[in-house]
C-alpha cells in the first residue's frame, strides 16, 4: 500500500509566532479583504477597512473603500463624513467641502468633533468650512 502523501505544514507554534509579530492592523487588512473578497457589499467590513487602509496611510485605497460605502449607503451621513475626510486628506478641498456639506445636510451634526478632527486640517481653514459651521452649526 502507498504511503500517504504528506503536506508540508508550518510548525503551528511558529505560525503562531509570525502571528503575534505582525502588526494588528495588517491582520486586520488581510482579515477584511479576505471577507470583502466573498462578500463585497458588507458595509461593516468596508467601514473597517476604509479606517484600517487610512490609518496605515494608504489614502487612496481608503477612498475607493469610502467612494463604494457612498454607493451602498447614500443617505447615511457618516459615510458621507468619512469620505470627505479621506478628501481632505488627500488635499481635494473642493470634493472634501461638497461632501461635507452632504453629509451635514443629511444629518451629520458631531460640529464639536468636526473641528478638531485631524483628518480636516488641510481644509479648517478654509472660508467655505467655517460658513458651513455657521450655517449648520449650534447657535
Amino acid at each position: 500500500m502507498p504511503s500517504p502523501k504528506k503536506r508540508s505544514h508550518a510548525e503551528p507554534s511558529a505560525v503562531l509566532a509570525q502571528l503575534a509579530e505582525r502588526p494588528q492592523i495588517d491582520f486586520e487588512l488581510e482579515f477584511f479583504e479576505s471577507l470583502l473578497a466573498r462578500v463585497p457589499d458588507f458595509p461593516e467590513v468596508l467601514r473597517a477597512q476604509a479606517s484600517n487602509l487610512t490609518a496605515k496611510g494608504l489614502f487612496k485605497e481608503g477612498l475607493k473603500v469610502d467612494q463604494r460605502l457612498v454607493q451602498l449607503r447614500p443617505k447615511d451621513p457618516t459615510v458621507h463624513y468619512n469620505l470627505a475626510c479621506r478628501y481632505a486628506q488627500l488635499r481635494q478641498a473642493d470634493l472634501a467641502l461638497r461632501t461635507l456639506r452632504r453629509a451635514v445636510e443629511l444629518g451629520y451634526r458631531d460640529f464639536r468633533y468636526m473641528v478638531q478632527d485631524r483628518d480636516l486640517d488641510s481644509i479648517r481653514k478654509d472660508p467655505r468650512f467655517r460658513d458651513l459651521l455657521r450655517e449648520y452649526g449650534p447657535r
